[in-house]
């Protein structure tokens, strides 16, 4: 059975939904209009172009363009993962788009090969699509767990500096705050992970559902990308910050304040 299809028309009449937010927005003055109406733009311009693009990306299905693509998936997030960050792009964009492309794209490839085990590993189908809901997936927690390990050695400056001082070795010092920003990082996936098919249907489970395939295929695929999403976030996580500390922090141990934004 295939996806019902939404005619041009009807999908502008799903913006006439948008009137209950604005209208709120204004009655109690909250601001939220300009915001809205700016996001709900810049979505729908993007997917429409992405929509096109896709439809090609797919119909040429070509190794090197696949591949080409998923890079500039992954360039596109790990400014946004380091903008949110509030960190100077300039000073950490190599290493966190290292470590990105690394976790993600060994990740897809392992998922295809071994996982789905395709017949040709770099189908834009599912390099795309794979890479592209790993990297939306755990972007979140990239954005915090990397925030928060950098924000947090910066709030304890002297606490650090005095830890170092007392004999302890740089790797040392540096552990609590890694432990932390990595619990921080996966919270948002654990929460979802433990609500998952009982309060929510999830992103690709309903997708795979619409597209006509079982439910039961549906779960395995779904249950597959959040492994996979479990273990992207952590690996890019941990690879970004080991990355990143030698253009973060001085040959003597201490953190560059010139690092923030």
């Amino acid at each position: 059975m295939e996806t019902v299809d939404i005619p041009i028309l009807s999908l502008l009449i799903a913006f006439i939904l948008f009137a209950i937010p604005l209208s709120l927005s204004r009655i109690f003055h909250i601001g939220l209009g300009k915001d809205l109406l700016y996001a709900t733009l810049r979505m729908t311009i993007q997917l429409i172009l992405i929509g096109v693009f896709l439809k090609y990306l797919f119909v040429w299905n070509n190794t090197l363009l696949n591949i080409a693509w998923l890079a500039i998936m992954i360039l596109v997030a790990v400014f946004s993962a380091v903008r949110s960050a509030s960190m100077k792009v300039g000073k950490v964009l190599l290493p966190a788009y290292i470590s990105f492309f690394t976790s993600t794209f060994l990740i897809v490839l392992f998922l295809n090969m071994v996982v789905i085990r395709l017949d040709y590993v770099f189908d834009a189908r599912y390099l795309i699509v794979l890479g592209g809901m790993l990297l939306g997936n755990s972007l979140r927690g990239n954005i915090i767990g990397i925030s928060a390990f950098y924000k947090n050695i910066k709030k304890d400056t002297k606490k650090f500096l005095y830890t170092l001082s007392l004999g302890a070795t740089f790797s040392e010092t540096i552990m609590p705050y890694l432990r932390e920003s990595v619990h921080l990082a996966l919270k948002p996936t654990l929460a979802s992970m433990a609500t998952m098919g009982i309060v929510a249907l999830p992103g690709m489970m309903t997708g795979v559902i619409l597209g006509g395939t079982s439910p039961e295929v549906a779960i395995k695929y779904q249950i597959m990308i959040m492994i996979g999403i479990v273990v992207s976030t952590i690996c890019s996580v941990f690879f970004t910050i080991f990355l990143t500390l030698r253009s973060c922090f001085t040959r003597m141990g201490t953190l560059k304040t010139d690092i923030f934004i």
